[in-house]
C-alpha cells in the first residue's frame, strides 16, 4: 500500500494538511484563537472561526507584532517575523497522526515578553517526534498587546493566549496521536515565568500533568507596580493608557514607543519592562508564593538554570570588563545582598572582575536560589533540578542564558544554535539532555533522583552529565531570606 503523500488531521475547527519532514509529520501555523485585531485587539483570545475544506498547515504562521533584538544581542539571538494578523497559532510535530496515547510537550518561548516566536529553527520539534513525543510550539501576544496594564481590558492577555493554546491541545491533540492526559508544558526565561504562573491559575487546572521551568522563576507584580511601563509608553504616544485609545494607535507606532521605553534594560540590570500581574482573576495571588504554600503539588516539576546566566547580557555589553564600583554597589543594594555573602563570592572567585562578581550574584539571587527554595517547599521526589554548565566558546559567553535550548531540542545544527554555541558544540551532551526531557515528558522521571534533603542536581557538562549536591543557603554565608510580597525581577 502506498504511503500518503501528506499527513492530515481533523481538528474541532476543521481539517489541516501538513507535510512529512525527516520521517515525522509536521503541521505549522494552525490557529488556536482568532486574530487579535479590530474589536479583538487588547481583548481575551476568542475561538478561531471554523473553516471548510482542507487548510494548508505547511508554513509557520504570522508572529506577534514585535521588533527584533537591538545591538548587541541582535548578532546572537535570531527573532524572525512572519507578517499577518493570525498570530495566535501553533505548530505540531508528531511521529504518527494516526497513533494514540503519545506523550505531549508544549513549548512556550522566552524573550522578556517583548521578543520571540515559535518560528525559530532552534525550536524545531523533529527530535521530540522522532523519539515518540508529540511536540507543540505556540505564539502568544507580546509587549503592549499582550501585557500592558489597562483599566478597560483584561490583564495578562499573553498568558491568556498560552492558556487558550493549552485548551486547544486538550481538545485536539488526540487527532495528532497525542494523549491530552499526558501533557508537559515547558518554557524558558519569560516562557518559564508564564508556565510557573499557569501552575497556580485555577483555569489551567487539568490542562497539563507536568511542567518544565528553564531559567525562569514564577513571578507576578501587583497591578499598581506593573502599570508604570504601560503609562510611559502611552505618554510617549500622547494618548491615555486605556485600551480604547491604544487600539486606535498604529501597530508600528506602538512598537516604536515600547522599544524606546524598554531600551537599555535587561532582566539582570533592570529597566522598564513588562510583567505578569496579580489580577485577582487569572492569577489570584503571586505565583511563587502560591507554589511555596503548596499549589500544584500534584504536578511534576523539572527546573533549572545555566551556570552563568548573566553572561548573555554582561559579555556582549562589556559589563563584565568595565562595571564601575558605584554601579556594583547600587546593584548589590537593589538585590539586597548582605556583605558577608559578597565576601564569600569574592573568596570563591579570585581574580573575578566586578562584572563577573555581580553576574554570579545576580544569577543566584534571581534564579538558582529561588528555584532551590521552591524545590524545598515541595514534597520530596516530586521535583527534579538540573544545571547546564557547558561553556560556549563564542565571544566568551560561557554557560549563558538560553544556551541550553539547542541541547534540549537537539538542534545544535541550526544557525540559531550555532550563533550561541559555535560549530563544535558536543552532540553527545545534546543527546543526553534531550533524552532527559523525553523521559520526563513520557514518565515524569528524567533519569536522576528527585529533590530531597540530599539536594541532588543533574549537572550537564562539561564532560559527562553527573549528579552533584546543591549547597544550602546557610552554606553561602548570610544569604538573604525570601521576602514574601517583595519585588522579584526575573528573566
Amino acid at each position: 500500500m502506498t504511503a500518503p503523500s501528506a499527513p492530515f488531521a481533523e481538528t474541532v475547527h476543521g481539517t489541516v494538511r501538513g507535510a512529512y519532514e525527516d520521517g515525522v509529520a509536521v503541521f505549522r501555523g494552525i490557529p488556536y484563537a482568532a486574530a487579535p485585531v479590530g474589536a479583538r485587539r487588547f481583548r481575551a483570545p476568542a475561538p478561531p472561526e471554523p473553516w471548510t475544506g482542507v487548510r494548508a498547515a505547511t508554513a509557520y504562521g504570522p508572529t506577534a507584532p514585535k521588533r527584533p533584538y537591538g545591538p548587541p544581542l541582535d548578532r546572537l539571538l535570531a527573532d524572525p517575523s512572519v507578517p499577518g494578523e493570525d498570530c495566535l497559532n501553533l505548530n505540531v510535530w508528531t511521529p504518527d497522526p494516526a497513533g494514540a496515547g503519545l506523550p505531549v510537550l508544549v513549548w512556550v518561548h522566552g524573550g522578556n515578553l517583548l521578543h520571540g516566536s515559535s518560528a525559530l529553527a532552534l525550536y524545531d520539534g523533529t527530535a521530540f517526534a522522532r523519539d515518540g513525543v508529540v511536540c507543540v510550539s505556540v505564539n502568544y501576544r507580546l509587549g503592549m498587546e499582550g501585557f500592558a496594564v489597562l483599566p478597560d481590558a483584561p490583564a495578562n492577555r499573553g498568558l491568556l493566549d498560552q492558556l487558550a493554546a493549552l485548551g486547544w491541545v486538550r481538545d485536539n491533540i488526540a487527532a495528532f496521536g497525542g494523549d491530552p492526559g499526558r501533557v508537559t508544558v515547558c518554557g524558558e526565561s519569560a516562557g518559564a515565568i508564564g508556565v510557573g504562573a499557569l501552575l497556580t491559575a485555577p483555569r489551567a487546572r487539568g490542562l497539563f500533568r507536568r511542567a518544565v521551568l528553564q531559567s525562569g522563576v514564577p513571578s507576578a507584580l501587583p497591578v499598581a507596580e506593573a502599570r508604570g511601563t504601560t503609562e510611559r509608553v502611552a505618554r510617549r504616544l500622547g494618548v491615555a493608557a486605556t485600551a480604547r485609545e491604544l487600539a486606535a494607535v498604529n501597530p508600528a507606532a506602538l512598537l516604536a514607543a515600547q522599544s524606546a521605553v524598554t531600551a537599555g534594560g535587561s532582566p539582570l540590570t533592570g529597566g522598564h519592562a513588562f510583567a505578569l500581574v496579580v489580577d485577582g482573576e487569572l492569577l489570584p495571588r503571586d505565583p511563587l508564593e502560591a507554589l511555596l504554600d503548596g499549589a500544584a503539588a500534584d504536578v511534576g516539576l523539572l527546573m533549572g538554570s545555566t551556570t552563568e546566566e548573566y553572561r548573555l547580557w554582561f559579555v556582549p555589553s562589556g559589563l563584565t570588563a568595565r562595571l564601575s564600583r558605584t554601579r556594583l554597589r547600587l546593584a548589590l543594594l537593589r538585590f539586597r545582598v548582605p556583605r558577608a555573602t559578597v565576601r564569600t563570592y569574592r573568596a570563591n572567585r579570585p581574580g573575578a572582575t566586578r562584572g563577573e562578581l555581580l553576574g554570579a550574584l545576580a544569577t543566584d539571587v534571581l534564579l538558582r536560589v529561588p528555584l532551590n527554595r521552591l524545590a524545598d517547599a515541595r514534597a520530596p521526589g516530586s521535583t527534579h533540578l538540573y544545571e547546564f554548565a557547558w561553556p560556549s566558546p563564542v565571544e566568551g559567553l560561557g554557560a549563558c542564558h538560553g544556551l541550553e535550548i539547542g541541547f534540549v531540542f537537539d538542534t545544535l545544527h541550526t544557525p540559531d544554535a550555532v550563533a550561541l554555541a559555535g560549530y563544535d558544540a558536543p552532540r553527545a551532551l545534546a543527546g543526553s539532555m534531550h533524552a532527559a526531557w523525553v523521559r520526563f515528558a513520557a514518565s515524569g522521571d528524567p533519569g536522576w533522583p528527585g529533590w530531597d534533603a540530599s539536594r541532588p542536581v543533574m549537572r550537564f557538562g562539561p564532560g559527562a552529565p553527573a549528579v552533584v549536591r546543591a549547597p544550602r543557603d546557610d552554606e553561602l554565608r548570610g544569604w538573604p531570606p525570601y521576602r514574601r510580597g517583595g519585588r522579584r525581577d526575573t528573566p
